[in-house]
């Protein structure tokens, strides 16, 4: 068996956090959610079922949960630090797509939510 591609995701992760440009987005903040694709050789891991041949997605959670809590006034700064923390992290990922949504954002639309997607490599 051969492995073409492989993947570790993070799908819709949700948090309230304070990103915005009005002051009430910073003070009262707001809902997003968090979407990760990692591109990641899992081959080690499909043959030897241990976590430390793998990218670890409880990590990568705990790194979008910290750059979540720093508020940002745009969506862009908060995924780019999202996408260079990982890369830190993990040398051995060439590249990710993350995606981040504000799930109500303050400007009169009926939308399910508004949002950035950066599609990163090394």
């Amino acid at each position: 068996m051969t492995i073409s591609e492989s993947y570790i995701y993070l799908r819709e992760a949700r948090f309230h956090a304070r990103h915005g440009v009005f002051p009430q987005e910073r003070t009262v903040g707001g809902d997003f959610t968090v979407s990760l694709r990692v591109k990641a050789n899992v081959a080690l891991a499909v043959d030897h079922d241990a976590v430390d041949v793998t990218v670890n997605y409880a990590t990568l959670y705990d790194i979008v949960k910290h750059e979540m809590s720093i508020p940002s006034d745009l969506l862009e700064h908060v995924a780019g630090r999202i996408g260079r923390a990982i890369f830190e992290r993990f040398p051995e990922v060439p590249s990710l797509q993350v995606s981040v949504t504000k799930v109500n954002p303050p400007m009169g639309a009926d939308c399910e939510g508004v949002g950035v997607e950066l599609h990163l490599t090394r």
